[in-house]
């Protein structure tokens, strides 16, 4: 008996089952049943809106992350990353191998000049130190990327007195010459700037190169490229004038 009224069953659901999907019934504006959430104005109690911390072991109460999670890890797992081109390989430390990379973080060279009255001469034939603007000191720090043709600066002048004054466009340069001696400014930076004792100039410039002093018909910046620095760093030295000292304020040759 149980059997036939089974049998009667699934003969009585066979043609609903062989109905395509398409053509059943359309549930899709179906309305939530009324206390099912349609109609809830904020979550019932106990289903976490009230809960002032999370449970126990969800995460809230662990104070390092759980062994494996990568917290404990000493480098990139493989594939994840550690063997990008430019990437170090292991620390920050390490430089990158292969082709350098074209960008305006990366420097081929960098120097660091102190500049100070003592060191400025005046005189092509036969140059004497003048001494300088007595009290007055900068330090330049310099990245070249001889690739972009590119060169940034940090410059910081303290002790300057008078007002800045040369016949070149600006009165702070990079000079090609050897120490003790005088040459055409090559470059002209902003002039250090700021209020009180300590002054500042602080950014990049891109080659071509002008300095607004012309030599001969011709900007004494013109042709020069930053090749020659790193080439022979020492021929070349930093200054910067002032109408109180116009052979130069300070002076501080390129190490090299």
């Amino acid at each position: 008996m149980k059997a036939s009224m089974t049998l009667c069953a699934l003969a009585a659901l066979a043609p609903a089952l062989a109905t395509p999907l398409a053509k059943r019934q359309d549930f899709s504006n179906v309305k939530y049943p009324t206390g099912t959430g349609a109609n809830l104005h904020e979550y019932p109690p106990n289903t976490g809106a009230d809960l002032h911390e999370y449970p126990p072991s969800t995460g809230a109460d662990l104070h390092e992350y759980p062994p494996g999670t990568g917290a404990n890890l000493h480098e990139y797992p493989p594939g994840t990353g550690e063997a990008l081109p430019f990437y170090p390989s292991k620390t920050h430390l390490t430089p990158p191998k292969g082709p350098r990379p074209s960008s305006f973080f990366v420097f081929t060279s960098t120097y660091h000049i102190l500049a100070t009255p003592d060191q400025v001469v005046n005189g092509t034939t036969n140059p004497v130190f003048t001494g300088g603007l007595p009290g007055a000191q900068a330090t330049y720090d310099f990245g070249i990327n001889v690739d972009l043709e590119l060169i940034c600066y940090d410059i910081k002048l303290t002790g300057f007195r008078g007002v800045y004054q040369s016949p070149a466009k600006t009165a702070t340069h990079v000079h090609e010459a050897v120490r003790g001696r005088t040459g055409p400014p090559r470059l002209a930076f902003p002039n250090p700037m700021g209020n009180g004792d300590v002054r500042r100039s602080v950014g990049c410039m891109q080659g071509p190169f002008t300095t607004g002093l012309i030599v001969n018909g011709t900007d004494s910046g013109t042709g020069f490229t930053l090749a020659r620095i790193e080439a022979n760093p020492s021929g070349f030295f930093a200054d910067l004038h002032s109408s109180l000292a116009i052979p130069g304020a300070v002076r501080g040759q390129f190490p090299g």
